[in-house]
Order: structure tokens, then C-alpha cells, then sequence
């Protein structure tokens, strides 16, 4: 019997009650269904709730379908989606039979859903539509997928693509990757990165101890199960400490003040854009009896929202830092000690860093450059992509992050961009956040995205666009009078474009590629 193989084949396997000698995710799932069957994992749209016993009960079952269908070890299987049961139990049920999950969310365009199907040459594609209509749509336009009903596995209302024996993978690699999750690819294709087994157990643990998460704890699960803050440290690490999951399949103000205070949300968690769209709907703190941890996380924290939002709630907003090709954060504040500042926190267990790279010393305190980090979330590469996975992991198992910062006397890392996001303006480096960060204090201004145009001799000029607060007027000259009082002047930006809303990825994260290129569409 291969060394992943669930409990349903092999009885003994796995149950040591020590989460370090877990192999595969699926593992602490089992703990938990063995442990506490009848306590509840998800709370679902619609009121129903699913408990751990069902859950597990639900990934066997699936497992078995999706055997019986040609699905091997080492098979990619595309599954598209929005947050929903059938989301987790998918994911479990590769792992028992040792395939890889691909997640695709459905609110994807038809077009990128292709290329990421193409690319991941699955053996079978799900398209999971029972709470989302979106996925539905997407099914219909495909030639090669039928519609099945309920079939006993609790995959209700799905259609699934023609079966295909795509070459498997094999050896070390099969058995080591938990799920595959393609990048946004704001800069250009998507890449898919391969995430382990091992280090989504490792931050699952990890993360719930830092959060001090427990069996009572329910937690919003808005954020998107394709990507690795979703998958990672919404759901493996509530999954590793018993706890309980408001599952939505999309972000919603109104839904999230509801869960404050039935089921009764214990941790909030999502995007800066998620609170700041809190903030909008909120002119009085709201109700929210057992609220005690809120974090922000997947891209740089300004300090006016920050402020805002404790403010609101009257408790910290902790941080943290972390990226697709690594599983789970790499940096997070610490829940006793609330930092004043923007700050991403400091090391998780078994994480390294170092700022600068390999070919000169660590940059001192206070000096930024490159972030390289390495420790057990380290991807596992990007799939069929040798070129950028080369590129990403350096020699010494360093992944280079593509992210800019310094850390302090104190060993707090402060994030100062992507090194893709900077911008070089007459041989000075300008750094958006930073640009971001006090535009984001103007009276009326709700978001901001700060971004290069290149232009002569490869200068680069500094363009903001904002997005104003319902019912309010930017003025962009009184905008550029208050940035020229605070900033100097060679990060002043040149142009303040407003935008009525300012594009993100599914996730909540701005995307600033399509900005860039409304910037060279020529004038009409």
C-alpha cells in the first residue's frame, strides 16, 4: 500500500496524534471526524451545517466516485468553483486517493478557466454549481461536460468534462503535492504553483496556535478555497484546532455583520479591501458579541485603515505576510504584543530570511532589497515550468519571494513592494505603498493604486488612481496640493486618475496590471 493512503484502506495509518508525522492533508480531517464527529465544520449558505463525521463521511465517498471514474495517483483534478462544502470535500478526496486538486474559481472569465485547464491537463474537470450560478454558466458553454445529479457523494448539482488518462505523475513529486494553485497572473500566464502536503500541516498548526484558534471558534471563510489564504490559514488551520467555518461563496458586507453575531464570529479575517469595504457600510461599531481577532493579510496594511478599523471594532487588526509559493504566512504578528505600526510581524516556526541576494551579505537593520525565505511551506515548484522555477528557488532552498522590505532592530519585517511594483523616477526608487499610504488619508478617498508609465529614456513617471467613497468628489489638483505637502517631490504622482472602482482579483487584491495598460491605450 502506497505511504498516503487514507484510513478507509488502511485503519492504522496516519492516527498518531501527532499532527508532525502527518503525510497528507486529509489526515487531519480524519483526526478531527475520529475525535469530535458531531461538531460542526461548516456553516453553509442556506442555514444547513455540515459536521466533521459528514465531512469525512462525504471525501470517502467522493474519493471512491472519482477512483471509479479512471482518476489515479498523480492525475490532476480541475475543480471549478466558489466556496461551498463541495469545495472541501473535493479537496480531501484527492488527497486520500493521491491526485492533485487544481481550484479554479468560478468567477474567472471562460477564457483563463481554459488556459488554466490546458495547462494543468486534468484528468477530469468538476464544475461544482450548486451555490454558485456563475460556475454554471461556465459548465453550459463547454462542449465536452454533462450534468449529474446528487451521487450519494454530496456533490450535488455539478457537471463534470469528459474523463481523460493524461499522463499521471509519479515518484516523490505525486505523492508530495496537496493542490495546485495558479497565480492571478496579473503580469502575464498564469503559473501553477505546487503546494506540499507537508507544509500546509505544518502552517496549519502554525497558524492555529498563533490565532490561538479552538473548538469554539468560528471564522469567516470568504476568502477564496482556490487560493493559499483560503486554503492555508482560513481553512487548514480551523480544520487542525476542531473549529467551525461560515462558508460563503462570495465576500459580503451585510452577510459578515450578520455572522458577527449568529453563528457568532470569533476571528475575522480577509484582504484589506474587505475591511475597508467594512468601513464603508459601517458608520457605528456593529454588533459583534464574541469578536475577539481580526487580521488583515495578502497585501500590504495602510495605516489609515488600520486605525479605522480598530477604531470600529475597538480591538487590534494583526498582520502578516505571505505569498502564493509558500504554504501558508511566512510572517505574522504577535496576538500578545499588537504592534502600533503596519508592521508584517515577525517569523513563523521554521521560517528564514534574509534581505539581499545570494551573491552579497544580508542586508543589515533598516537596509531593504529582495526578500528570500526558506522553511517547509516552500512550494514545491511551478508546474511544467522549469524556466520560472529556477528562477524562484535559489540554491540553499531560498525561494525568492519577488517582494521588496527591510526588517527593524527588533526583527519585525516591513514590506516596501513588489519588486515589479517599483518605480523609478529619475534614478530615485518609489515605492507605491508608500505613495498609497498617505493618499489613503485624503477625505474622500476609499482606495488608491499608485503605478509607473514609462516613458522617455525609460523614465518612469508616478500615476495614482483612486476610488472615491460613495457620494463623494476627489478633487485631483487639491489631491495633489496635500501629496506635495507630505511627500517629496519626485514621488508626487503626475496624474490622479479616479476610477469608479478600482479593479481586484478574486481574492480582494488590487490588480495593477490592467491599470498599466489603460495608461497606453492611445487617446481617442
Amino acid at each position: 500500500m502506497p505511504q498516503w493512503c487514507g484510513i478507509n484502506m488502511c485503519p492504522e495509518e496516519g492516527m498518531v496524534g501527532d499532527d508532525k508525522q502527518f503525510e497528507r492533508i486529509h489526515q487531519l480531517l480524519q483526526k478531527q471526524a475520529r475525535q469530535r464527529p458531531d461538531a460542526v465544520l461548516l456553516h453553509e449558505e442556506g442555514g444547513g451545517t455540515v459536521s466533521y463525521g459528514e465531512m469525512w463521511r462525504r471525501a470517502g465517498a467522493a474519493k471512491d466516485w472519482l477512483e471509479s471514474q479512471g482518476v489515479r495517483p498523480g492525475d490532476r483534478v480541475v475543480v471549478v468553483g466558489e466556496n461551498c462544502g463541495e469545495m472541501v470535500q473535493c479537496l480531501f478526496a484527492c488527497s486520500l486517493l493521491g491526485a492533485w486538486q487544481v481550484g479554479v474559481n468560478g468567477r474567472l472569465s471562460g477564457r483563463e478557466i481554459d488556459a488554466i485547464r490546458t495547462h494543468a491537463d486534468p484528468a477530469l474537470t468538476l464544475y461544482l454549481g450548486r451555490v454558485s450560478s456563475a460556475v454554471a454558466e461556465h459548465a453550459r458553454a463547454q462542449v465536452d461536460v454533462r450534468a449529474l445529479p446528487d451521487l450519494g457523494a454530496g456533490l450535488g448539482n455539478f457537471w463534470v468534462a469528459a474523463a481523460r488518462r493524461p499522463q499521471p505523475e509519479t515518484g516523490a513529486l505525486a505523492a508530495g503535492v496537496a493542490t495546485v494553485i495558479y497565480t492571478s497572473g496579473t503580469t502575464g500566464s498564469p503559473k501553477g504553483v505546487l503546494v506540499p502536503h507537508k507544509g500546509l500541516i505544518h502552517f496549519a498548526r502554525v497558524s492555529a496556535a498563533s490565532r490561538r484558534l479552538g473548538s469554539d471558534d468560528i471564522s469567516y471563510a470568504a476568502l477564496p478555497m482556490s487560493h493559499i489564504f483560503g486554503i492555508a490559514t482560513v481553512l487548514m488551520a480551523s480544520v487542525h484546532a476542531g473549529a467551525s467555518l461560515v462558508v460563503r461563496r462570495r465576500f459580503d458586507v451585510a452577510d459578515v455583520l450578520a455572522s458577527l453575531e449568529s453563528p457568532g464570529l470569533t476571528t475575522l479575517q480577509g484582504v484589506p479591501t474587505m475591511f475597508t469595504r467594512i468601513l464603508e457600510a459601517c458608520p457605528s461599531s456593529p454588533p459583534a458579541p464574541r469578536l475577539r481577532y481580526l487580521y488583515a493579510g495578502g497585501s500590504p496594511l495602510d495605516p489609515t485603515l488600520k486605525r479605522n478599523v480598530e477604531g470600529l471594532f475597538h480591538l487590534p487588526i494583526h498582520h502578516g505576510y505571505g505569498i502564493t509559493e509558500y504554504a501558508g504566512s511566512l510572517y505574522v504578528t504577535n496576538i500578545d504584543a499588537p504592534r502600533s505600526d503596519c508592521s508584517s510581524g515577525y517569523p513563523v516556526e521554521g521560517v528564514e530570511l534574509r534581505i539581499g541576494d545570494l551573491d552579497q551579505e544580508p542586508n543589515p537593520p533598516g537596509q531593504q532589497g529582495p526578500i528570500l525565505v526558506r522553511g517547509p511551506g516552500v512550494m514545491l515548484g511551478y508546474y511544467r515550468d522549469p524556466g520560472q522555477t529556477a528562477q524562484a528557488l535559489l540554491p540553499g532552498g531560498w525561494l525568492n519571494t519577488g517582494d521588496l522590505g527591510y526588517v527593524d532592530d527588533d526583527s519585525a519585517l516591513f514590506i516596501t513592494g513588489r519588486s515589479k511594483d517599483l518605480i523609478i523616477r529619475s534614478g530615485f526608487n518609489v515605492y507605491p505603498i508608500e505613495v498609497e499610504s498617505v493618499i489613503n488619508t485624503y477625505p474622500g478617498v476609499k482606495l488608491s493604486a499608485v503605478v509607473g508609465k514609462v516613458v522617455a529614456d525609460q523614465n518612469e513617471e508616478v500615476v495614482a488612481f483612486i476610488e472615491p467613497q460613495a457620494g463623494s468628489a476627489v478633487d485631483a489638483h487639491d489631491l495633489t496640493a496635500y501629496l506635495k505637502a507630505r511627500l517629496a517631490p519626485y514621488k508626487v504622482p503626475v496624474q490622479v486618475i479616479p476610477l469608479e472602482t478600482i479593479p481586484t482579483t478574486v481574492s480582494g487584491k488590487i490588480k495593477k496590471q490592467p491599470l498599466r495598460e489603460m495608461l497606453n491605450q492611445p487617446a481617442s
